[in-house]
C-alpha cells in the first residue's frame, strides 16, 4: 500500500481543517450552509483518506473493513431518518464520540509497548484520563438524551433528593481516582481508570436525567460541545494534531451555541444544568396563573378567508409541525398569498423544536425562501401591524405568561409577542401544554382562535379553500 509522507499529511491535515472552519463559516448563515456542508464533506474526507494512508496506519484490512460497515451503516441512517428525528440521531452521533474517546483512553492504558516516562507519560496520563471522563459523561448522556427525545424516557425531570451533592461527591470521587491513575505504575492504572469511567457514566445519566424537556434543545447543544472536547482529547491521547483541531472547533462552538440558547430562554447554563426546567409531555397544564376567558375554534374555512384578506402574515412554526410534516403544504398557501401580493413571512424562535436550528432545516427542506424565514429579534416588533397570525404546534414560545406571569416557571423567557396581532390562529391536537408543562394564556385571548386537528391535514384543508 502507499504509504504517505509525513510533511504531506501535515499539510493534509493544515488544509482539512481550514475547510472545517469554512465549514463552521458557511453554517452560520442559511443562504451559504450547503457551502459550508460541501466544506465540511470535503475535509473530512481529505482527513480519513490521509490518515488512512499516512505512516501510522497499521492493519488495512480491519481498516478498510470499518470503513466499509461504518459508511453503510450511516449512510443507511442518514437517507431513512425523518426530520423528526433529526435531534435523536445527532444525539446518538454524540454518543459515538463519546464512546471512542472511551475506548480510546483504554487502549492506550493497555498498551504494553508505551515507553513514555516522566514528565511525558504524568502528561499523557492526564490527558487520557479526563478524555476518558468527558467521553464516558458524553456517551450516558447522549443516551439518555437520545431516549428522551425518542419518548423512551419520560420529559419530566428527575429530581433526586441532595442531587447537586451527588454530582459534587462523583466529580470529588474522579479526581481522586485521576490522582491514583496519574500516580500509578503502568500495571496498576487499569483498576482507578475502570471505577472512574462506571462513576463519569453514572454522572451523566444523572446530569441529562435531571433536565427537563423544556431544555432539551440547550442540552443537545452541551452534548455537542460535550462531544468535541472529547474529540480532542482523543486527538491528545493519539497525538493526532487534525483531531485536536476538529474537537477544539466542535467543543467551542458547541458551548458558544449553549450559551445563545440559554440567552434565548433567559437562563443561565448552570441553571440549565441544575434546574431541571420542564415536565411530562402531553400532560394536563400545572403551575402559573391560571387563565381567564373562553377558548374558540376556527374551521378550515374561516381560515382561509381570514387569510384572503389579510395583507401582512407571519407564521410561527414549532414541533408540532415537525410531527405533522405540515411544512410543505404550508408553503404551498404561503405562494398562493404572496402571488396575491400578501407578505407573509415566517417567525423562528430560537428554542423552537428539539434542536438548535431544527426549524429552519423543515423549512429549508420544503423550499421556503431564506430572505422571509427572520429570527425573533428580527420580527417581533411587526406583530403589531400584522393581519394575522398562524402558530402551528409552537407552545411556550408564544406565552404571554413568560412576559406578565412571574408564577409561571417560564417568566423572564424572550417569547414571540403573536397576541399582538390583530389576529392570531394557534393549530393544535388539543389543549395539551408545552415542554414547560403550564398553561397558555394566549389560547384564551379575544383575538387567538384555535385550529383544532393535525395540523398536516387543517393546512391541506386551507390549502383547497385557497385554491378555489
Amino acid at each position: 500500500m502507499i504509504t504517505l509522507p509525513e510533511t504531506l499529511v501535515t499539510i493534509a491535515y493544515l488544509a482539512a481543517g481550514i475547510l472545517f472552519i469554512q465549514s463552521l463559516g458557511g453554517l452560520s448563515k442559511q443562504e451559504s450552509a450547503r457551502r459550508g456542508n460541501l466544506f465540511g464533506m470535503l475535509g473530512m474526507a481529505l482527513a480519513v483518506g490521509v490518515t488512512a494512508f499516512g505512516p501510522h496506519a497499521g492493519n488495512y484490512v480491519v481498516l478498510i473493513g470499518a470503513l466499509v460497515i461504518g459508511g453503510a451503516i450511516g449512510a443507511a441512517m442518514a437517507a431513512r431518518v425523518e426530520m423528526t428525528d433529526m435531534p435523536q440521531l445527532v444525539a446518538m452521533l454524540h454518543s459515538f464520540v463519546g464512546l471512542a474517546a472511551v475506548l480510546v483512553g483504554f487502549g492506550g492504558t493497555l498498551d504494553l509497548t508505551n515507553t513514555l516516562a516522566g514528565v511525558e507519560a504524568t502528561i499523557h496520563a492526564v490527558e487520557t484520563f479526563i478524555g476518558v471522563f468527558v467521553g464516558a459523561v458524553t456517551f450516558t448522556g447522549s443516551i439518555v438524551a437520545f431516549g428522551k427525545l425518542q419518548g423512551l424516557i419520560g420529559s419530566k425531570p428527575l429530581l433526586l433528593p441532595a442531587r447537586h451533592l451527588l454530582n459534587l461527591a462523583a466529580l470529588v470521587g474522579c479526581l481522586f481516582l485521576g490522582f491514583q491513575f496519574v500516580s500509578a505504575e503502568h500495571g496498576a492504572a487499569l483498576q482507578p481508570l475502570i471505577v472512574a469511567t462506571v462513576i463519569a457514566s453514572l454522572l451523566g445519566i444523572h446530569l441529562v436525567m435531571a433536565i427537563g424537556g423544556a431544555d432539551m434543545p440547550v442540552v443537545v447543544s452541551m452534548l455537542n460541545s460535550y462531544s468535541g472536547w472529547a474529540a480532542a482529547a482523543a486527538g491528545f491521547m493519539l497525538e493526532n494534531d487534525l483531531l485536536i483541531i476538529t474537537g477544539a472547533l466542535v467543543g467551542s462552538s458547541g458551548a458558544i451555541l449553549s450559551y445563545i440558547m440559554c440567552h434565548a430562554m433567559n437562563r443561565s447554563f448552570l441553571s440549565v444544568i441544575l434546574g431541571g426546567f420542564g415536565a411530562d409531555e402531553g400532560k394536563a397544564p400545572a403551575a402559573g396563573a391560571q387563565p381567564a376567558g373562553e377558548v374558540k375554534s376556527i374551521t378550515a374555512e374561516e381560515t382561509a378567508e381570514l387569510l384572503r384578506d389579510a395583507k401582512n402574515v407571519v407564521v410561527v412554526p414549532g414541533y408540532g409541525m415537525a410531527v405533522a410534516q405540515a411544512q410543505h403544504p404550508m408553503y404551498e398557501v404561503t405562494k398562493i398569498l404572496r402571488d396575491k401580493g400578501a407578505n407573509v413571512r415566517f417567525a423562528i424562535h430560537p428554542v423552537a423544536g428539539r434542536l438548535p436550528g431544527h426549524m429552519n432545516v423543515l423549512l429549508a427542506e420544503a423550499k421556503v425562501p431564506y430572505d422571509i424565514v427572520l429570527e425573533m429579534e428580527e420580527i417581533n416588533h411587526d406583530f403589531p401591524t400584522t393581519d394575522v397570525v398562524i402558530v402551528i404546534g409552537a407552545n411556550d414560545i408564544v406565552n404571554p405568561g413568560a412576559l406578565d406571569d412571574p408564577s409561571s416557571p417560564i417568566y423572564g423567557m424572550p417569547i414571540l409577542e403573536v397576541w399582538k396581532a390583530k389576529s392570531c390562529i394557534v393549530m393544535k391536537r388539543g389543549m395539551a401544554s408545552g415542554y414547560a408543562g403550564v398553561d397558555n394564556p394566549l389560547f384564551y385571548k379575544d383575538n387567538t382562535q384555535m385550529l383544532f386537528g393535525d395540523a398536516k391535514k387543517m393546512i391541506d384543508a386551507v390549502l383547497a379553500e385557497l385554491k378555489k
